[in-house]
């Protein structure tokens, strides 16, 4: 089903923007235009739904009051250079070279250790984790996944070198795509993935001269001929191919002596250094041995083609708007937005805050379409919640968010783990999109989720299999940072307001007020038994009532299509 047509139908919207009966699939009506309507709960909710892992109630609430400037400034205004403290070793004894609290991404890596790599992707997976549930009002992390979906690497058997290529994307979230295409050319983890380590002189591999093009930049286009995709044609795959040759990773010893640095470093002997002929795509562009500036050279003269700012405007919007772009939003939305990449040298800030600040963003037909990704799911519950995460130390920290990756991970999105060169399908496999996140297979890791954070929670246990931390839904702190709960009815609308993008219908308010109050009670059962709590909070015997059917309220409203959308 195309979720845009349900809300269109809702709202009364046609293709035209005139009210219609029947729809089949709608469009957003606005474009680009900067967004000059209301900015009240729903609006900042949106935004920061869309822009950042979710949001609390009260951050929220405190975007209302800062409005739509001052909230879009707090997200998009980051210091690129203001790195986080890197991952540390938080268990595990046998890292002869780290110390447990003692970072590990400088140290030494021997595969000859049983454990050692399980321990430092654990940590960094942990730490990646953390990074987003504390990220505050800021885009940056929702940015570094962007860019790792469209950057993939995989299968890396030195942690080290995914810390690198992860700290390469945080510096450059907001920063200039093609600066940030010439670093990720020789970017290690990249050298290794796409088999640049193995591209030399006599042996070219095009692996990465095809991907740069098809999946990284231009894209194919249309077919136009015999190897000729309209963008670009196989001969300039194999002489691109001879470009980038000559690169390769290497580990670097540093003091004090078991200090290690991760780079990339050029071999002229193993560089193709005769003269390429690109195609007349590229207008027949000969390009001579330059060493190892030639892959810089070769960049520049890609992004020389308009095509390759249309091409990353409609991965950013898949990405922060819909799927579907049909022409009257590659007209409106995708064609002026990369006009200001262009005149911005492109830089991706300007024509994501253009974005992000239009009238298409905000249209009521893009509020509550898209479903949300594995590491939105997981990581967000806990923003919405405001779950505790304050455990008495580093271990447990470290290893409820292990936890909460091993989530993301049967939901079929593991960070650091793409399944493919292309990214994950939701973002550019036809007709489905983003209705790949939600299977027969990942519901039940999704409801197993839900109902576990309403229960026992994520669990830090000892060896006897006592509780030390549990991190959990506390049911009875949530409904007291609501405004209204004394009431069933108010108390269902604002946690409908909190949790769902759209509004329900009455039909589904009543199947939530039963939930509530089963049995055919009265409203003022839940009136009574909130009011008997709040005299005395400490009561087990007042506040079991309360927890119960407040455990019963968000459990169905957990398990509706609804809490699945952003």
């Amino acid at each position: 089903m195309d979720r845009r047509a349900t809300l269109a139908r809702l709202v009364g919207r046609s293709r035209s923007g005139k009210s219609a009966k029947t729809v089949s699939s709608l469009d957003a009506i606005s474009g680009l235009t900067p967004y000059t309507g209301p900015f009240g709960y729903e609006q900042a909710a949106h935004l920061l739904r869309r822009a950042c892992f979710g949001a609390s109630y009260q951050q929220i609430k405190e975007a209302v009051n800062d409005g739509l400037d001052v909230t879009m400034t707090k997200i998009m205004n980051f210091s690129p250079t203001d790195l986080p403290t890197p991952p540390v070793n938080y268990y595990f004894t046998d890292d002869v070279n780290t110390p447990i609290g003692e970072t590990w991404v400088d140290k030494l890596y021997s595969g000859a250790i049983p454990g050692l790599r399980t321990s430092r992707e654990r940590s960094l997976r942990a730490w990646t984790l953390n990074l987003m549930h504390t990220e505050g009002i800021s885009i940056r992390e929702k940015m570094v996944l962007f860019w790792h979906n469209h950057f993939p690497v995989a299968d890396q058997p030195d942690t080290r070198v995914y810390y690198s290529y992860n700290q390469l994307l945080r510096l450059n979230a907001l920063g200039n795509f093609k600066s940030l295409t010439k670093a990720m050319t020789i970017e290690p983890a990249m050298l290794r993935y796409l088999n640049g380590d193995d591209n030399t002189a006599n042996s070219p591999n095009e692996n990465y001269a095809r991907e740069v093009l098809e999946l990284f930049t231009i894209g194919k286009g249309p077919l136009a001929g015999p190897n000729d995709y309209t963008n670009y044609t196989e001969q300039d795959v194999v002489e691109m191919a001879k470009v980038f040759s000559g690169w390769r990773s290497r580990v670097v010893p540093n003091s004090p002596p078991d200090d290690q640095t991760i780079e990339a470093y050029f071999t002229l002997n193993r560089h193709n250094q005769t003269t390429k002929q690109l195609s007349h795509r590229f207008n027949d562009l000969q390009i001579p041995n330059m060493g190892d500036q030639e892959y810089a050279f070769l960049i520049d003269k890609i992004f020389e083609k308009d095509e390759c700012a249309k091409f990353i405007c409609r991965k950013l919007y898949r990405w922060f708007v819909y799927y579907e772009i049909p022409q009257q939003v590659e007209d409106e939305v995708i064609a002026p937005m990369a006009q200001i990449l262009l005149d911005n040298n492109y830089e991706i800030k300007p024509a994501l805050e253009a974005l992000l600040n239009s009238e298409h963003f905000f249209d009521t037909l893009n509020v509550g379409p898209m479903i949300k990704n594995p590491i939105d799911f997981v990581i967000s519950l806990f923003k919405t919640f405001d779950i505790d995460m304050t455990p008495a130390n580093l271990f447990q920290h470290y290893t409820v968010f292990v936890q909460a990756y091993t989530r993301t991970s049967q939901m079929q999105m593991p960070y650091f783990d793409p399944p493919s060169v292309a990214g994950w399908k939701a973002y550019y496999q036809e007709p489905v999109f983003y209705r790949h996140w939600i299977s027969s297979v990942t519901l039940p890791f999704r409801q197993n989720y839900t109902n576990r954070m309403l229960g026992a929670g994520l669990t830090v246990v000892d060896d006897n299999n006592n509780v030390l931390f549990a991190a959990k839904i506390d049911v009875l702190k949530f409904v007291a940072l609501l405004d209204n709960p004394n009431t069933a009815d108010a108390l269902i609308d604002e946690c409908v307001k909190i949790l769902f993008p759209q509004p329900i219908t009455p039909l589904q308010h009543s199947y939530l007020k039963g939930l509530l109050l089963p049995n055919g009670q009265a409203d003022t059962v839940w009136s009574t038994q909130y009011g008997n709590y709040l005299s005395d909070p400490s009561n087990t015997a007042a506040a079991t009532p309360v927890r119960n059917k407040l455990i019963a309220l968000l459990r169905g409203m957990m398990y509706m299509p609804e809490y699945y959308l952003s």
